[in-house]
């Protein structure tokens, strides 16, 4: 949790932050973006990793990567989310940290970002550090710092 006594929040590594990558929906590689259309309607998300058959991380893949890929001059072209992979549209240049990162550093990707996904030293993927675990992790700090002020 965090250490009150020297207020060493930020530069706490960020392995007790993250959700394990057993519980984040992902696609593969190459499943069709219909299949990653469906994963990501599906679970409410607008963007999920890709990761390979091995579970290394690739990208992440999102609804507007998505409908910008099947969007046509004059209509969406429903037709090619059946033969396009997600390979051919994911962003493969998404951030990305490791277990041993402080988290001072995760605060900073997560700016601009509503997820990060954390791998280790070899690439597979571990899990995500979202800004709502962050913010609910600094939310019960700011409490118990004013419930120390109060004593």
């Amino acid at each position: 949790m965090i250490d009150l006594q020297t207020g060493d929040f930020l530069g706490k590594d960020i392995g007790s932050f993250i959700i394990p990558s057993e519980r984040v929906a992902h696609v593969q590689i190459g499943n069709n973006l219909e299949h990653a259309l469906l994963v990501l309607t599906r679970t409410g998300y607008t963007a999920i990793p890709v990761l390979d058959p091995t579970y290394k991380f690739h990208g992440l893949i999102s609804s507007p990567l998505i409908l910008d890929a099947i969007m046509g001059l004059e209509r969406i072209e429903f037709e090619k989310l059946e033969h396009l992979v997600v390979e051919d549209v994911m962003n493969s240049n998404a951030p990305t940290l490791t277990m041993a990162d402080p988290l001072e550093k995760g605060l900073k990707l997560l700016i601009n970002h509503p997820f990060i996904c954390t791998v280790d030293e070899e690439g597979y993927f571990e899990g995500i550090l979202t800004r709502r675990v962050v913010l609910k992790q600094m939310n019960a700090l700011v409490h118990q710092l004013k419930l120390k002020e109060m004593d």
